[in-house]
């Protein structure tokens, strides 16, 4: 897990792989906020690594939605803290795993803006 200082405190680098839908929330939040789950959406989960977000947008958003997105955000480390580390596959297959109600605490410990950072199509 990349960690970086900041003025304030300690901040920890995610990506999250998305679709066209997400991303338009995601603009209009001001690039500052994650959009509520749908209901069928119980956790939000951001990736630990780009490669594996790479992955998710190529190889999942493309064939169902036409284009993925990566985008890069920083949390604070400390908030962090509570979401345990989840492998869902390989040895860099890490996610953290945020239940869906817990979504507008987890935007408050954004530390500046949602990136966009890759676009595949």
């Amino acid at each position: 897990m990349h960690v970086a200082q900041s003025e304030t405190a300690p901040t920890t680098v995610l990506w999250r792989p998305t679709g066209p839908e997400e991303l338009e929330l995601v603009r209009q939040s001001g690039w500052r906020a994650w959009p509520p789950r749908l209901p069928d959406q119980p956790i939000f989960y951001p990736v630990l690594n780009e490669d594996y977000a790479i992955k998710i947008a190529r190889e999942w958003n493309v064939p169902h939605s036409g284009v993925g997105y990566v985008t890069r955000f920083h949390v604070d480390s400390d908030y962090l803290q509570r979401y345990p580390v989840r492998q869902a596959g390989g040895n860099t297959i890490l996610e953290l795993w945020v239940p869906a109600e817990e979504l507008d605490e987890f935007n408050a410990h954004l530390a500046g803006p949602i990136e966009l950072v890759h676009e595949f199509r």
